[in-house]
């Protein structure tokens, strides 16, 4: 079963661990993503030290089937964002293996 942590679920978790209020800490998180994003956009790619690292490609643009009516169509280019692991992330989680 997966379970989806979300920004409501993460300002709990900071609050019950601070003495901040609760609105003082959503703004913090949220000011923390807004940082994350921003960088992101900017330099496209983001390290964060034993947790890992975000990363931006571009996608070329490509073939593609409208399901619906099988019409062939010519997907845009894009930008994904990628997320990988740190080797020293990736060891915790696999020692509970």
């Amino acid at each position: 079963m997966v379970n989806t942590l979300t920004k409501s679920d993460l300002v709990d978790r900071v609050y019950e661990q601070s003495e901040r209020n609760r609105p003082e800490v959503k703004d913090q998180v949220e000011g923390l993503l807004d940082i994350i994003k921003r960088v992101i956009k900017q330099d496209h790619s983001l390290l964060i030290s034993g947790f890992g690292k975000f990363e931006t490609y571009d996608k070329r643009p490509r073939k593609g089937r409208n399901p619906q009516t099988s019409e062939e169509i010519i997907l845009p280019a894009r930008k994904v964002v990628v997320f990988r692991l740190s080797r020293k992330f990736r060891a915790e989680i696999n020692q509970q293996l």
